[in-house]
C-alpha cells in the first residue's frame, strides 16, 4: 500500500440535485462503481479499486461516511455507525421493504460514469451497510453488474434484502431480459449476514445469483474484527490461492465481462 491511501486518485464532487458528495477516481475503461462499507473509504476499499484499475476499468469510489483514507479500528467503526449512520436521512437501516435515499444519487453517479467511460455498462458493489445498494441500484439502466459484498441490512429484518419490491421486480426483469445476474458473498460465520439472507436471494433470484460462501480460514488474520469483509479488510492478499482472493478474482471477471472491460 503507498504511504499515502488516497494517492493515485482524482478527486470530484458530484451533486445529483439533491447531495453532494466526494468521489475518488482510479484507472481507464469501463466504471465500476465501489461502495464502502463501515466506518469510510479506507485504505482496504482503495486498495481493491486499485484491483480494478489495473484490470482495466475505472473505479469510482464515491465517500458516504467517514473519513476518506482513514485506517479502520473497532473505535472507528463504532462511532461513524453511532455518529452518523443510525441518524441520517441517507439511510435506512432498520426496515425491509426500502433502499436507502442515497441509492438515488448513486443511481446518478453510475448514469455520469457510463456517459463518461463507455462500455456495456457500469458494475457497482456495495460492502456491508451498503451491500444491498448494488441490487437496488439495478432500477438505472446503466448499471449491469451488481455485487453484494457482506450485504449486513437492514438490521431487523434477518431475511431482509435493503431493497423495495418495485426494485426487487425490476432486477428480476432485467436479469431475464438481458441475460444479467448478481453476485453475493459473505463468510458462513458472520452473523451480520444471516443464512435466511442468502436463503432469501436464492429464493428471488434463482440461478441469477451467484453465491460465494467462504470459511474463517480463508480470511486474512489479524484484523480488529471477525471475518467479515471479502473484498477488503479480510482479503487475505499473501496468500494468493485464498479462498478471499479467488472472490475477489472472480468479482473482477464478472465486472469485465458485464462491462466489456
Amino acid at each position: 500500500m503507498p504511504d499515502d491511501p488516497l494517492a493515485g486518485f482524482e478527486r470530484f464532487e458530484f451533486n445529483d440535485g439533491r447531495w453532494t458528495r466526494e468521489v475518488f477516481r482510479i484507472g481507464e475503461g469501463p466504471a465500476v462503481i465501489v461502495i464502502h462499507e463501515v466506518p469510510g473509504l479506507h485504505p482496504g476499499v482503495l486498495d481493491f479499486a486499485r484491483d480494478l484499475a489495473g484490470a482495466g476499468m475505472t473505479a469510482f469510489c464515491p465517500s458516504l461516511f467517514g473519513k476518506p483514507g482513514k485506517t479502520v479500528t473497532r473505535g472507528y467503526a463504532i462511532g461513524e455507525i453511532l455518529k452518523n449512520i443510525c441518524v441520517r436521512r441517507e439511510f435506512s437501516v432498520w426496515k425491509d421493504g426500502r433502499s436507502s435515499p442515497i441509492v438515488d444519487w448513486l443511481r446518478a453517479l453510475a448514469r455520469r460514469a457510463h456517459d463518461e467511460c463507455g462500455g456495456k455498462g457500469v458494475g457497482a458493489v456495495g460492502m456491508c451497510f451498503t451491500g444491498g445498494f448494488a441490487l437496488a441500484m439495478m432500477t438505472e439502466p446503466a448499471v449491469v453488474a451488481p455485487v453484494m459484498s457482506q450485504p449486513s441490512l437492514p438490521f431487523r429484518d434477518r431475511g431482509g434484502l435493503d431493497c423495495s419490491a418495485a426494485e426487487i421486480a425490476c432486477a428480476k426483469r432485467r436479469f431475464n431480459d438481458e441475460d444479467l445476474s448478481l453476485i453475493a458473498m459473505r463468510f458462513r460465520s458472520d452473523t451480520l449476514v444471516p443464512s435466511a439472507r442468502i436463503a432469501r436471494l436464492k429464493a428471488e433470484f434463482g440461478d441469477r445469483v451467484e453465491v460465494i460462501e467462504l470459511e474463517d480460514a480463508d480470511a486474512a488474520p489479524g484484523q480488529p474484527m471477525d471475518p467479515h469483509s471479502v473484498l477488503t479488510l479480510h482479503l487475505h492478499r499473501s496468500v494468493p490461492n485464498s479462498g478471499t482472493m479467488k472472490a475477489r478474482d472472480r468479482v473482477i471477471a464478472f465486472f469485465r465481462e458485464r462491462t466489456g472491460a
